[in-house]
């Protein structure tokens, strides 16, 4: 029986490998540390005191009291909580699938691979931050996206059936081209883990005459497990954290145009403790599922 109070003893290889790792998060750990530790330790403080002196920053002590307010006072937090948190977990899901289902295809020996695979990841450099945000400012996000107008839809159809109608494939159409539009780094990262799975376990799977869904739910998606935690969290924090994000918007309007720091603080905080909390809970049950897929252990 091993002694649990037993160090454990690490490879030179290991050591080296942890030397390189540290290396290449210096930088982020330097940055945090030199520009972030401190503002977030005043958001902290903020959202548990009141500003009574700005000259010099002075904040005294108030309990949960902003906390009580998001919940209780504020009529705008939890209903803009509840609106980001239902998009989300729509959007979360049908990028996850979309992503996988165009890895897989673009992971098969076909012609032009390259460029697709170009093609597809070119929306994240294109319409990430700014970009998008000045696109859906002007408006010109929604008629493109408006295929009532186009020749795929009747245009007698579409008057006899209504504008309900008219406005629910608006809709549809616009949610898959946003999430086929937000899928480039979750295609990239699964083409990465497919072509990391050794062709002998899908070669000994069709010699023991396995189905091809038997090939994705027994080998493809165990072995993709890791990736696919790390997709669901990159998706998870890029929709929360997206450029038209009603959440973040009304924060910064509570503390830089109405000066509530204290308010915006809270909410501040709130929200990121939800997202943290939902990101461990994901890491758990993806835990589990990698566990129980292997049949025991990591």
């Amino acid at each position: 029986m091993k002694n649990p109070l037993r160090k454990k003893k690490y490879t030179k290889a290991q050591l080296r490998n942890c030397a390189e790792a540290y290396t290449f998060m210096a930088p982020f750990i330097i940055g945090v540390a030199i520009f972030l530790a401190f503002p977030l330790f005043i958001s902290l403080k903020l959202s548990f005191g009141t500003v009574i002196s700005v000259k010099g920053f002075k904040i005294e002590w108030s309990g949960l009291e902003h906390y009580i307010n998001a919940f209780v006072m504020d009529t705008n937090f939890i209903p803009r909580f509840l609106l980001v948190l239902r998009d989300t977990l729509t959007r979360v899901p049908l990028i996850m699938i979309f992503s996988l289902i165009l890895a897989i295809l673009l992971n098969q020996d076909i012609k032009y691979r390259g460029f697709f695979r170009v093609v597809m990841f070119l929306p994240f450099l294109l319409g990430s931050g700014y970009i998008m945000t000045l696109l859906k400012t002007e408006g010109i996000t929604t008629s493109a996206l408006s295929l009532t107008d186009s020749p795929l839809f009747p245009t007698a159809f579409l008057n006899y059936m209504g504008a309900s109608v008219q406005k629910l494939i608006n809709g549809f159409f616009e949610v898959i081209v946003s999430v086929l539009w937000a899928s480039g780094v979750q295609i990239l990262l699964f083409l990465s883990g497919l072509q990391g799975i050794p062709r002998s376990l899908y070669e000994s799977a069709h010699v023991d005459g396995a189905t091809g869904i038997e090939v994705f739910f027994k080998i493809t998606v165990p072995m993709m497990m890791p990736i696919i935690a790390l997709n669901m969290i990159y998706t998870i924090v890029n929709q929360f954290t997206s450029a038209d994000n009603l959440i973040l918007e009304y924060i910064e309007q509570v503390g830089f145009w109405n000066y509530q720091w204290e308010n915006a603080s809270a909410f501040a905080w709130i929200y990121f403790s939800f997202i943290m909390c939902l990101i461990g809970l994901i890491l758990f049950i993806m835990r589990k599922t990698g566990r129980n897929s292997f049949g025991g252990e990591e």
